[in-house]
């Protein structure tokens, strides 16, 4: 039975500032983040917080100007470990900006799904990034 703590594994293919490696030693949350109101420049997908989860996690992700005032066709889906889709947060066009939605565990159908690592995707034109997340129940 696992009674520990989950670990965060990331490999960066470049040099951390100071404030980066900061952050990751006390452990920020996305909610920690200072707000802004400016535009993203580039298009990311955040780890979702809390991770494992339960009930409830929120995914985070920011989206970068598609060009004169354009929105872009955004799509957040959710997968199992066999690659079948469990869910769609965000089907949507969306502007610039940033945006988090909260997945309860829940399929299309509204069945809750079991304990298990799931993957998240966010495509936003060639954009394409995945990340996990764990559901204790």
């Amino acid at each position: 039975n696992f009674k520990g703590i989950l670990d965060d594994i990331r490999i960066y293919n470049r040099v951390l500032t100071l404030q980066e490696i900061q952050e990751l030693y006390q452990g920020s949350t996305p909610l920690d983040d200072p707000v802004t109101n400016e535009l993203p420049t580039t298009t990311l997908l955040y780890p979702n917080y809390p991770n494992p989860f339960n009930p409830a996690t929120a995914i985070r992700y920011q989206l970068s100007p598609a060009g004169q005032g354009a929105s872009n066709n955004v799509e957040l889906t959710i997968y199992n470990l066999l690659g079948q889709k469990v869910r769609t947060l965000v089907k949507a066009r969306q502007s610039a900006g940033s945006y988090q939605v909260e997945w309860h565990g829940r399929d299309d159908f509204g069945r809750s799904v079991s304990s298990g690592i799931y993957i998240y995707r966010l495509r936003v034109g060639d954009y394409v990034k995945s990340r996990q997340m764990v559901l204790l129940r």
